[in-house]
């Protein structure tokens, strides 16, 4: 018998954690490849893990409820059928490495980088993980050490080192690395009377805290808004909205025409369409829109790709399924992957100025505001009431300058201003 494992998937990009939320078998369940094992969830997306083996289940590693940093073990197998022959190469190979020597830590900063999941043990446990040495590669602290340390109740304090002893190399976790941060902060001591409600925090709602405090910590946001002058717009969706519904069988809505329109103007401001990368900024070549779609507890940003090539229609069908697979939990880890950049509707619920935080590790967010009559200064000196949307657009001053951006939004503004039924075509 050969025993397999089973760790934590990346479910999504920028991804480094997820929780199981429940878990679909129990030690002793027989279970074929490709079987559901776990439902788990992330700030992107709720997704089932399915076994790469055929045997029995032996450890469930995690409990529900339990978040672990990607790569960690999950759960192990025991696969049935399996030869001695490759019992015997495994162990050959675990001995192999056991007998290596651990070679001497010369990468300091492996040091100050920690997983997810460290992090968060140390940060609920009043850890200073300055002080500690662990078994990992280059001295990195595992998950294992600090609940090793937690169980002995030797946690050290300001100025004290503690040394755990060195595990073979077979046994060490390799998980992603993030930056410690400089001091965590510590949460808040809130009276509760009479009448107060305590809601527990969920899984996703902490994966979704976490990653809106990375964006807001690791990239300088700036903001800026334009006013877009939709009247023609608003006039031309109206005259084709009920013809298309039956027609077509979903909705044509606002959103899919300035969706079309921010995906043409990246096509032309390509610097919009960026990531910071540390020593260097990646220019995407796809152009891939992430849309928000909040359910009642959380928020989710699938994508639709290529959206510079689809019409207005096929970006309104794909609006329309996304939508679709979230409120009935039906969305994949495929459907949240590959956005470069993040279009929000806040207009949908009335909203008409807001600054969005940036969906890391994009460049920008642009908020698409509730399309309001006003009146307005025409250019000839009368007041006349047009439908009016103001768009809000938030950037990674690493990445973008005010200039670029105010330029692509002028393009954004032009191309919605235009958008009529002798001009546009939704096919």
């Amino acid at each position: 018998m050969v025993i397999e494992q089973i760790k934590m998937p990346q479910l999504g990009e920028s991804v480094t954690e997820g929780t199981i939320s429940k878990w679909l078998v129990s030690v002793g369940d027989k279970v074929n490849k490709y079987d559901p094992l776990a439902e788990v969830m992330t700030d992107k997306v709720n997704a089932e893990v399915p076994s790469s083996f055929t045997g029995t289940i032996k450890e469930l590693v995690a409990e529900d409820g339990d978040t672990l940093a990607v790569g960690e073990i999950i759960c192990t197998i025991e696969i049935e059928g399996a030869n001695d022959v490759k019992t015997e190469v495994s162990e050959q190979s675990t001995e192999a490495v056991e007998s290596a020597p651990v070679s001497e830590q010369t990468d300091q900063g492996n040091k100050a980088r920690y997983s997810p999941a460290v992090l968060k043990i140390s940060q609920e446990n009043g850890i200073d993980l300055t002080q500690l040495t662990g078994t990992g590669a280059g001295g990195r602290i595992t998950r294992k050490d600090l609940l090793k340390l937690i169980e002995s109740g030797n946690i050290p304090v300001t100025g004290a080192k503690v040394e755990e002893p060195k595990q073979p190399a077979a046994a060490q976790e390799t998980v992603p690395a993030v930056a410690a941060p400089k001091q965590a902060a510590p949460a808040p001591s809130i009276p509760v009377a009479a009448g107060d409600i305590e809601i527990p925090v969920t899984g996703i709602r902490k994966a979704i805290a976490a990653n809106m405090l990375r964006s807001k910590h690791e990239a300088p946001h700036a903001w800026t808004m334009i006013e877009v002058d939709a009247t023609n717009l608003v006039e031309y969706r109206n005259s084709l909205k009920d013809e298309f519904k039956r027609k077509e069988g979903f909705n044509l809505t606002f959103f899919a025409f300035f969706v079309k329109a921010v995906a043409q103007a990246l096509k032309e401001f390509p610097q919009i369409n960026s990531m910071w990368a540390g020593d260097k900024i990646i220019q995407k070549k796809d152009i891939n829109i992430s849309i928000a779609v909040a359910t009642d507890d959380a928020l989710y940003v699938p994508v639709i790709k290529q959206a510079d090539e689809k019409t207005i229609k096929g970006i309104a069908r794909e609006i329309s399924e996304l939508a679709v697979k979230v409120r009935t939990n039906k969305l994949r880890s495929e459907d949240m992957q590959g956005g470069t950049f993040t279009v929000n509707n806040t207009g949908s619920f009335g909203s008409v100025q807001s600054a969005g935080i940036i969906n890391y590790p994009q460049a920008a967010i642009l908020q698409v505001e509730s399309i309001v009559k006003r009146p307005v200064v025409m250019n000839n000196n009368m007041i006349a009431v047009r439908d009016m949307v103001n768009l809000c657009m938030s950037l990674d001053h690493r990445v973008l300058d005010g200039l670029v951006c105010g330029r692509f939004l002028q393009r954004v503004k032009e191309i919605l201003e235009n958008t009529s039924k002798s001009t546009t075509s939704i096919y």
